[in-house]
């Protein structure tokens, strides 16, 4: 199959260090061409694909100061996608850009999907997916269907990662772990007081935004100065992170917002560490009850969900990762979801075809 991945440029394909969508992206891409297909991926110049590599812009635009409007250089992409189907160089599309590529390929034959991989519970969302009830979505958990029943959900497909990317390591489990992004809506500052009220030190490893420094400097730096239980590592990349997580007794997920997937939860399951995580989101659907971690509602059931965890299997967790959390399952999910959209679009080009 002749497919076309279309990423962001907002980060390199992989990206340097955190990233999640475009680390999918490029999960799925490999994934896909190991099992013999022919895929383009659509990115910035930046990144890097065993397949063929269709650069818009030189640099992910994150990273790139003199790029101001990114949206333009996104106009360009689709533009080029959209050329290349005319000379029906692809048999499907598969689009990570939110809404922006609906109106442009809702008005040709080839067939596409879009994965939609943020939040969909802004009032603004509504007139969209109201005109655009038609086209074909994948969401990333049931969770996030909420907000926009009217959407043609054609199937949830759950992240999934290389399978020896991260492993667990001999370690002794005398931390909790805190992984990913320090903003409001994670939370940092639910997983200290968490720490602190069991004794156990915390180290956190997560970047800041230029967008949360001031969040970071008035209310989670003073507390991690005050507190000798608390280590903040910086971000990491892939490589630290069986290192890390394995360490880990336990990692945090307080999240207080409506998270579709949290790729923290998987790469810790992953490396065999169980998750203590909010109930909000997708994270009921992620983590198995007992088996890979505990769900909670408050600081008071995290804390006692923390003496639990030396109760749970890691060997199990790593099991469970295996049989649900893999980019080859992943992709595998996704071949069928192309392969039934093409046949329901057969008959439409036929019949396109033969009206000409």
């Amino acid at each position: 199959m002749r497919i076309a991945q279309v990423a962001p440029l907002t980060e390199a394909v992989p990206p340097k260090l955190y990233g999640g969508t475009e680390r999918v992206v490029h999960w799925l891409t490999e994934e896909l061409v190991a099992l013999g297909h022919e895929v383009t991926l659509f990115a910035s110049g930046d990144s890097w694909t065993s397949g063929k590599l269709d650069a818009t812009w030189p640099k992910a635009l994150r990273l790139d100061g003199s790029v101001r409007d990114p949206y333009a250089l996104h106009m360009v992409m689709l533009e080029r996608v959209r050329q290349k189907c005319d000379d029906e160089e692809f048999d499907f599309l598969h689009f990570h850009l939110d809404y922006f590529s609906w109106s442009l390929f809702s008005r040709q034959p080839t067939p596409f999907l879009t994965t939609l991989h943020g939040r969909l519970d802004l009032p603004e969302h509504q007139p969209v997916f109201n005109t655009f009830s038609k086209l074909p979505v994948i969401s990333i958990s049931n969770a996030q269907r909420r907000p926009v029943p009217q959407a043609n959900w054609v199937r949830t497909i759950h992240h999934g990662l290389p399978e020896k990317l991260l492993m667990p390591q001999p370690s002794s489990h005398d931390y909790l772990a805190v992984l990913g992004r320090i903003a409001p809506e994670k939370r940092v500052d639910r997983a200290i007081e968490i720490a602190t009220r069991c004794g156990i030190p915390l180290k956190i490893a997560a970047k800041v935004d230029p967008a949360d420094q001031d969040y970071y400097d008035e209310l989670i730096c003073p507390m991690i100065t005050d507190n000798p239980l608390v280590e903040y590592i910086g971000e990491i990349g892939d490589h630290e992170k069986s290192d890390f997580l394995s360490g880990a007794v336990g990692l945090l997920v307080p999240i207080d917002w409506p998270e579709p997937f949290g790729l923290v939860m998987i790469e810790a399951m992953a490396c065999g560490t169980p998750v203590i995580a909010y109930n909000r989101g997708s994270v009921a659907e992620i983590i198995d009850e007992g088996l890979t971690g505990f769900v909670v509602e408050d600081e008071i059931s995290a804390v006692a969900a923390v003496d639990r965890l030396s109760g749970l299997n890691r060997g199990a967790i790593r099991k469970q990762f295996e049989t649900r959390f893999t980019a080859r399952r992943m992709a595998l999910d996704y071949l069928a979801t192309y392969r039934s959209l093409m046949e329901a679009t057969e008959p439409r080009i036929k019949l396109v075809s033969s009206a000409e």
